[in-house]
């Protein structure tokens, strides 16, 4: 196993193939969207890269399928299931980078009155997204991820509020 140093989107992807049992890189970029996309993005390329060193350091074993598109299916090693249990174990705070299209428009100067109504309606509309989804599958959600679809429809109720306080503010 080489050194590599892991990073978020390293535990992303060993996370997801620890959930799905194995997985092709197109299996992680699929999961990726359809459940952590809303707090946490990862390029398409960027799975892939991921998977290519997660392999080389040993974390990652993968099986060709034979004939089609000789699909790789990955799964953790050992090495892999204990690097992403100590990940998981680490309580280390490491601060959040918030990365506001809107709020950084308005840092350079960007009209209130032209960015607050849209950002408004686009807030509105995802918490409400959030709001529905809690509704109808929140109970059977694991703890884990009812807590971070929690954390979404706060988020969003926090950006309608602020969006709502720029707009006020404006002369």
């Amino acid at each position: 196993m080489s050194d590599v140093r892991l990073t978020t989107p390293s535990f992303l992807v060993l996370g997801i193939i620890d959930k799905l049992g194995e997985a092709s890189p197109y299996d992680v970029k699929g999961e990726a969207a359809r459940t952590v996309a809303p707090f946490w993005s990862m390029p398409h390329a960027q799975v892939y890269a991921q998977c290519d060193r997660l392999l080389e350091a040993g974390l990652l074993s993968e099986v060709r399928q034979s004939g089609g598109r000789n699909r790789r299916l990955m799964k953790l090693t050992d090495a892999g299931t204990e690097a992403l249990r100590g990940w998981l174990a680490d309580p280390a705070f490491v601060p959040v980078e918030a990365r506001e299209r809107g709020i950084l428009k308005l840092w350079f100067g960007a009209s209130p009155r032209v960015h607050a109504p849209v950002q408004i309606e686009e807030h509105r509309r995802t918490l409400d997204e959030y709001e529905e989804l809690a509704g109808e599958v929140g109970e059977s959600l694991t703890r884990g991820q009812r807590e971070a679809l929690e954390f979404g429809i706060r988020y969003e109720r926090m950006m309608v509020d602020f969006w709502h306080w720029v707009e006020s503010r404006e002369s």
